[in-house]
């Protein structure tokens, strides 16, 4: 008589839950609290600003002015898979492109849509940069237009060079100086040299806590799985200047010294391979990335995208802040650039593999990949592999792709690592 299985019998208990490590549960603080400080800003009748990602924070956090990022914001959305009636509305009666940004589109229609229902006030003036793109300065024209508030722009000069000249240098600090002029008498506050030079001193910190925190994870294996800092970004993102993103950086470096002591980490198989991954995360599928990478123990231990937020300069040298918000490792540098540094950190994360995400929202980074992948390979000797994706549009990615890319990239790698340990 063969044995019966009792198909009423208890499933097996279900694993724990890793609890939140502090850093990432003050993260949630901070995010909460900025958009909360904005809305009761608006709510004292108090201005609040839009801002893209790379312009200089510094000057509205010394005036005490609340400011948003639409980016991030977009980001956000599309993480939650709450973008799709944004990027309808925007392709729809907005009558806007479907080629645009996907984080552009998810935003004018929020602000076509939300204006002050929505749990991101709206702004009173946008400040924006074009050091990560042109697009941008379309996009936030075009929030001009429709909301009917000013546009402050610190227009950046694209570096032919390896280094950002003299002229680009002071063409820049005169935009800087005029901005803070004209931000101060539209908005009614005075102008704080010394809180300025503060602001300046808390940027500069964070920055070396964010690349210390991105290198520990040059350690094999790596103490964190490198998914982790896509999440951390926000706060070098949007809170740049506050001493609440000092106690979660250095709160987060002490987290993984204590990996690093006790022999553990935060990615949760065994670590065989480690990648490189270039371009902006997909958001919507960043947990198919994760598992499909963990499947075959790849931990993205490096990427471009998460050191783009480490400005560096003196802080007591405004000619020095206008030379990295003009060279800041974005889509601004040249091509010998963009390879150098991409070169250099596959060989100091000793990675065996790239990965690179053809994201349909940046095109100028798309068009960079193509020359970088070849050139980077014959530099390094480390294959890579790419997937169609985007940083918000969930309709631009097949998963069958890029668990195929990957399984392609893990032969590659593995025969390569087979033939490296047998000489």
């Amino acid at each position: 008589m063969s044995e019966t299985v009792n198909a009423t019998a208890p499933a097996a208990p279900a694993k724990p839950k890793r609890p939140k490590p502090k850093s990432m549960i003050m993260l949630g603080e901070q995010s909460a609290a900025l958009m909360e400080n904005a809305r009761l800003a608006k709510e004292r009748g108090e201005m609040v600003g839009w801002s893209t990602s790379i312009f200089p924070q510094e000057i509205a956090e010394s005036l005490g002015l609340n400011i948003l990022y639409p980016e991030n914001f977009s980001a956000g959305i599309a993480a939650r898979k709450q973008a799709d009636p944004y990027l309808q509305m925007c392709e729809g009666p907005l009558e806007y492109n479907n080629d645009l940004c996907s984080y552009a589109k998810i935003n004018l229609a929020y602000a076509e849509a939300m204006h002050e229902g929505g749990t991101m006030a709206m702004p009173d003036f946008l400040c924006v940069t074009n050091n990560i793109c042109n697009q941008v300065t379309k996009w936030f024209e075009n929030l001009s237009k429709t909301l009917n508030i000013p546009l402050f722009m610190i227009d950046t000069c694209y570096n032919y060079e390896d280094y950002v000249t003299e002229s680009r240098v002071k063409y820049v600090r005169g935009q800087i100086e005029k901005y803070i002029k004209d931000l101060c008498e539209y908005t009614g506050k005075t102008w704080d040299e010394k809180r300025f030079q503060e602001v300046m001193e808390i940027s500069a910190e964070n920055k070396d806590l964010w690349i210390e925190a991105n290198e520990m994870l040059a350690h094999k294996p790596s103490p964190m799985n490198g998914f982790d800092l896509f999440n951390y970004m926000s706060c070098m993102v949007c809170n740049r200047g506050k001493t609440s993103t000092t106690a979660i950086l250095k709160q987060l470096i002490s987290e993984i010294n204590e990996h690093l002591k006790n022999g553990t980490s935060t990615y949760p198989v065994e670590e065989k391979y480690r990648v490189f991954w270039d371009g902006i995360a997909c958001w919507p599928y960043l947990s198919h990335n994760l598992r499909t990478l963990k499947q075959y123990g790849i931990n993205m231990v490096a990427s471009g995208y998460v050191k783009a937020w480490a400005l560096d300069y003196e802080t007591n040298d405004l000619d020095g802040m206008a030379k990295a918000y003009s060279y800041c490792p974005a889509n601004n540098n040249n091509m010998s650039t963009f390879i150098q540094r991409r070169a250099e950190a596959l060989i100091q994360f000793q990675c065996d593999g790239m990965i690179y995400h053809v994201n349909r929202s940046c095109k100028v980074m798309d068009c960079q990949q193509i020359e970088a992948q070849r050139q980077i390979e014959a530099i390094t000797g480390v294959p890579y592999t790419t997937f169609d994706g985007d940083q918000s549009d969930y309709r631009n990615y097949s998963e069958a792709q890029f668990e195929t890319r990957i399984q392609g990239l893990v032969e590659v790698m593995k025969a390569r690592k087979e033939a490296k340990e047998n000489g």
